[in-house]
């Protein structure tokens, strides 16, 4: 089994060490805000927690959502009528687009916190392709597939902090999970329970004073799950990615069901991040050759075209989506147990079954199963007995590590974030006492539109005289119109593949999308 090493001194502590950023290796968007990439680590953009687009991931058979809802138990006995409906879930990633397999009705979008956002053409759209993978894993229904997402009924808040280059500071990253704690009610009929952090920092400091695990905290002490990809630089890394190094969270691994939906021959994917000392990965779930919604003329879309299956869909492999898989069975969980704080819906996932061939089963991994933790019996008192919240005062510096967002060739470092001077220890205060956001303000600095209603994210978000400029140095917007050949222009695609499909003030206005001719398609109510 994978043992968990504490230190004996009288504060417990996580063993941790640095792990390298994730570097965007795809063909494709260029935008000024980029990031500083590291040799030798995953195909994946920086900051997000592993996923490859070749088309060819290892193993290669695809795997459908209706396979993988059979794989974790989803489609049986009282698991079978679950849906996630009354469940909020919250997804802190690249965005979503408006494509036919994601219902509008169940979509609301949070506050765009991207470099991206200062455009209207951009706001809120994903531009990289992962968020809108995600999502249609989650509670995605495409009709002319029949593909239908794990928690189909459930209510998804998205909040866009990545750009199509993957570019992404863990200040905005911190905001956003800020934002969440403190709208997690707003919506009465669907309160956020589960927040997906397909993300990981650059660097992995220690958990009793890092911010972003802090804030991690700050969701789980306020009744919301964090499930987080735990990286996807390979078995013999020796590291999960922050937050998944949090003691808290529920930090997710990715396993190949091999193109069957029976448990004996699913293994642990050799890319997924495992520790050689310090928190070990909680839960499997399967993570190979996912088969979700395809966000057309997106960075991914174009740079990884054999990764296409159909018009509709698109194939992805990565703890990313391992992630997402898990966050929707949480939801179907407290759909069925309202009551469970995430403490319990941890406990419970982690007694899924043993997976039983390979490395994995060598060292006691187990798979979630939804109808094996609707009779199981949450374990142990709360976490908190055995570990110490963190005080969130370190420095951002250290959880980025290596990795730096990019403007006009100097790096965002120090003691710096997106929007300003960042003291942590201020920050910290605010946060535990959920006060961090007032309207579109992060502490006390216009980050966003005042717009919020509950039901959605008004269109206003980045002032035009608030952050038109890179806010270090010096001079330029931060949208390029030069992007690689697919840039919008008067909000529209010029790219081939989304030829046609265009932004309209509050709608999505398609020629035959998806069936009258020219008919508007709502997408935010």
């Amino acid at each position: 089994m994978l043992i968990t090493i504490r230190t004996p001194a009288r504060r417990r502590r996580w063993l941790a060490a640095t792990v390298a950023a994730l570097p965007l290796a795809l063909a494709g968007a260029a935008v000024p805000a980029t990031v500083t990439p590291v040799a030798g680590a995953a195909a994946a953009p920086p900051g997000w927690a592993g996923q490859l687009w070749s088309g060819s991931a290892p193993g290669g058979t695809e795997h459908t959502l209706g396979q993988i809802r059979t794989i974790i138990g989803a489609d049986t006995g009282a698991a079978a009528s679950l849906t996630g409906a009354g469940v909020g879930v919250a997804l802190v990633d690249t965005g979503v687009a408006p494509v036919p397999g994601l219902p509008p009705a169940q979509i609301r979008n949070g506050p765009d916190l991207s470099f991206e956002s200062q455009s209207a053409d951009l706001r809120y759209l994903d531009t990289y392709g992962h968020g809108t993978h995600l999502a249609g894993i989650i509670i995605g229904n495409d009709t002319a597939t029949g593909t239908r997402g794990i928690a189909p009924g459930a209510r998804l808040t998205s909040i866009k902090v990545g750009t199509a280059s993957g570019a992404v500071d863990v200040s905005q990253v911190i905001a956003a999970i800020d934002w969440v704690v403190q709208h997690k009610n707003d919506d009465p009929g669907y309160p956020i329970r589960v927040l997906n952090l397909s993300y990981g920092t650059g660097g992995n400091p220690v958990p009793w004073t890092d911010p972003v695990q802090a804030a991690a905290e700050q969701a789980w002490q306020s009744g919301i799950l964090v499930v987080a990809a735990v990286g996807n630089d390979g078995n013999d890394f020796g590291k999960l990615t922050n937050p998944a190094t949090d003691p808290f969270v529920l930090s997710v691994g990715a396993t190949s069901p091999k193109g069957t939906t029976t448990l004996d021959d699913d293994e642990l994917t050799t890319f997924t991040n495992l520790a050689a000392a310090g928190k070990p990965v909680d839960v499997l779930a399967p993570g190979e050759s996912v088969v979700s919604l395809r966000d057309p003329g997106s960075n991914i879309d174009t740079g990884y075209p054999g990764a296409r299956v159909g018009e509709n869909l698109f194939r992805g492999s990565g703890t990313s989506q391992a992630a997402a898989v898990t966050s929707a069975a949480a939801a179907l969980l407290f759909q069925a147990r309202p009551s469970y704080t995430p403490d319990q819906v941890k406990s419970v996932l982690r007694q899924g079954p043993y997976i039983r061939v390979g490395r994995g089963a060598g060292i006691g991994m187990r798979q979630i199963n939804v109808t094996a933790a609707l009779v199981a019996t949450p374990e142990g008192p709360p976490q908190s007995t055995y570990w110490p919240w963190s005080t969130g005062d370190g420095k951002v510096e250290d959880a980025r590590g290596t990795s730096h967002v990019m403007s006009n060739s100097v790096a965002l470092s120090g003691e710096k974030s997106v929007f300003g001077a960042f003291n942590s220890a201020a920050w910290a205060v605010k946060s535990k006492a959920h006060s961090a956001w007032s309207g579109g303000l992060w502490m006390g600095v216009r980050a966003a539109g005042d717009g919020w209603t509950g039901t959605s994210f008004a269109s206003k978000t980045w002032g035009a005289a608030t952050w038109t400029a890179a806010p270090w140095g010096g001079g330029g917007d931060w949208v390029d119109p030069s992007w690689s050949g697919r840039y919008w222009t008067g909000r529209y695609w010029t790219a081939g593949s989304w030829s046609g499909r265009y932004w309209t003030s509050d709608h999505w206005a398609a020629a035959g999308w998806p069936s009258a001719a020219g008919a508007p398609r709502t997408y935010a109510p």
